[in-house]
C-alpha cells in the first residue's frame, strides 16, 4: 500500500502544478486516473506526448505551429503591414475567433511581472523589435491585457519601438480594466479593435 500511496501522491503533486488546479481537485484527478479505463488514460497520455513532441512555437511570431511557421504566418492573404501584439497564444485565438483582425501577430509568451521575476529578457520582445527593424510594418496594435501588468508591458514595448517609423495603437477601453482577452465578449472585442487609439506619441 505504501508504493500505491506514494504513486498517488506523486501524481497528485503533478496535477497540482497545473494552473487553476488546487490540492483537492488534483487528488480527484489522480484517483480518477486510478479507476478510469486504461485505454482512456493511455489515450490522454498519448495526446499529451503528441502535443509536446509535435507542437512548437512559430519561428516568426511565436504562435503554436506544427512546422516552422504557424497557419497565420503561412497565410499570404493576411495584411502583413499590421501587427497585433498579444501576451499568449490563447489571446491570439480569441481575436481570430472574433474575426475582427486580418493582420499578423506577435506572441510575447507572457507579460512583464516584477513580482514573478519576469523581465523583458524572458519575453519575445527582442524578436519583436527585430521584426519591426526589418521594415514593412506600418502599425503595431498593442493587445496586451488591460490590467496593470499588461499596461506596463505595452508601455515598455511602445517606448522601445518609438525609434521606428511605425504607428503604435492600443485597443480601445471598451474592455473592462483588469479583465483578460480570453473572457471578452466578441462584440466588445470588435469595438475595441476598431476603436483602437494612438498609444505612444
Amino acid at each position: 500500500m505504501g508504493n500505491l500511496t506514494e504513486s498517488i501522491q506523486h501524481l497528485t503533486a503533478l496535477f497540482n502544478k497545473l494552473p487553476g488546479v488546487g490540492r483537492k481537485t488534483a487528488e480527484r484527478f489522480a484517483y480518477h486516473v486510478l479507476v478510469a479505463r486504461s485505454e482512456d488514460i493511455l489515450a490522454l497520455a498519448d495526446a499529451i506526448r503528441d502535443v509536446k513532441t509535435n507542437i512548437r512555437y512559430c519561428k516568426r511570431c511565436y504562435n503554436l505551429a506544427v512546422g516552422d511557421l504557424c497557419d497565420v504566418c503561412q497565410d499570404e492573404t493576411r495584411d502583413a503591414t499590421r501587427l497585433c501584439v498579444v501576451e499568449q497564444t490563447r489571446d491570439l485565438n480569441v481575436i481570430e475567433q472574433a474575426g475582427v483582425f486580418r493582420g499578423v501577430y506577435h506572441v510575447l509568451l507572457g507579460r512583464l511581472s516584477p513580482a514573478e521575476k519576469i523581465g523583458p529578457e524572458d519575453l519575445t520582445i527582442r524578436a519583436l523589435e527585430k521584426r519591426v527593424a526589418v521594415g514593412g510594418i506600418q502599425e503595431i496594435i498593442m493587445a496586451t491585457n488591460p490590467n496593470m501588468e499588461g499596461d506596463a508591458t505595452a508601455l515598455y514595448i511602445g517606448e522601445r519601438l518609438k525609434k521606428y517609423p511605425v504607428k503604435i495603437t492600443r485597443l480601445a477601453r471598451g474592455i473592462t480594466s483588469g479583465c483578460t482577452l480570453e473572457f471578452v465578449n466578441k462584440d466588445i472585442l470588435k469595438d475595441a479593435m476598431e476603436g483602437r487609439q494612438g498609444y505612444v506619441s
